[in-house]
């Protein structure tokens, strides 16, 4: 990639089975009417945040986005100028620049909401590269957009908790593997290394197998159900909102996606199957979800830290 900063024509992302499949099918411009003249172009770093940019600056960007299809521009149709400060990319920058780098401009710039400063914050969350301690890793998060509770993970079966393990197969490093008859993720690392996750899959009628790439990545995402699911549960006719996108449910506590979402797609066309957090964390090395991948809020932000937009996903079969 000639630059550090490559340009999205993005027309949004979608959540956990909330669009229909023709929603895939178009192209439209970002819409956005706080931004300037810049509007319609949406910059990404290589760690897989984004930016708008207003006149020498690029901001940290998590408004909402109408819907349709995403273009990426592995070789951006205009590069950024060389006098600009572009930001440097956050794969090769050590832990103290990586929270330098988003914090003085998402919570002075007056455009961004608090939640959307905080958003952009915990968007490029440093992970935690030491041995893993439970009663750490499972601990409350009080720094978050909104805080998450402390997991009991000693009521949980250990086959379903964040592991380090070696890894000797044939995905490269960066690769999702879901394994849904082992309730399993694992994220293939360098030096032989992954790290393996509980997840809660697809109840049978709502699998699905097959290989996909990470379109977008989200923190503390809205949810918009379809018509299909509320017909299945019409009790969530009164848990929705009006939001920009529709009605849905917004980011935040009382979310099904829950702290993250990373969004799966298919050359361009979205599988309408995400990788998210989960209110319900028992629920982990069970099949009971509407066919998405489901994780502990807590493993969900550890797992979204470390993967990359355009990153390989392999659901077994």
């Amino acid at each position: 990639m000639s630059a550090p900063i490559r340009i999205l024509l993005l027309a949004g992302f979608a959540v956990c089975t909330a669009a229909a499949p023709a929603l895939a099918q178009g192209r439209s411009a970002l819409v956005d009417p706080r931004a300037d003249a810049d509007a319609d172009r949406l910059y990404q770093d290589q760690n897989g945040a984004f930016y708008i940019r207003r006149g020498d600056r690029y901001i940290p960007y998590t408004g909402r986005m109408e819907f349709g299809r995403a273009v990426f521009d592995r070789q951006p149709a205009v590069s950024a100028p060389a006098a600009q400060p572009v930001p440097a990319p956050v794969t090769q920058a050590p832990p103290a620049r990586q929270a330098a780098l988003v914090q003085p401009e998402a919570s002075g710039d007056p455009a961004l909401s608090p939640i959307e400063a905080a958003k952009a914050k915990a968007v490029l969350r440093v992970p935690d590269n030491g041995p893993i301690d439970y009663a750490k890793a499972y601990g409350p998060i009080e720094d978050d957009v909104f805080p998450v509770r402390a997991f009991d993970y000693k009521r949980m079966n250990p086959a379903y908790l964040r592991q380090e393990i070696a890894y000797n197969g044939p995905y490269e490093p960066g690769t999702i593997i879901v394994d849904p008859r082992a309730h399993q993720l694992t994220l293939v690392q360098e030096g032989g290394r992954a790290r393996r996750y509980g997840v809660g899959v697809g109840k049978q009628g709502f699998s699905w197998s097959g290989t996909a790439t990470v379109n977008s990545k989200q923190a503390w995402p809205d949810w918009y159900p379809p018509k299909e699911m509320i017909a299945r549960s019409p009790k969530l006719a009164g848990e929705v909102d009006k939001l920009q996108s529709g009605l849905g449910v917004s980011g935040g506590l009382r979310n099904p996606l829950g702290a993250r979402a990373m969004y799966l797609w298919q050359g361009n066309k979205d599988t309408l199957f995400r990788i998210h957090g989960t209110l319900e964390p028992f629920s982990i090395g069970k099949s009971v979800s509407s066919g998405c991948i489901r994780m502990i809020n807590q493993d969900a932000i550890d797992l979204f830290s470390r993967v990359n937009v355009g990153a390989k996903v392999v659901v077994l079969n």
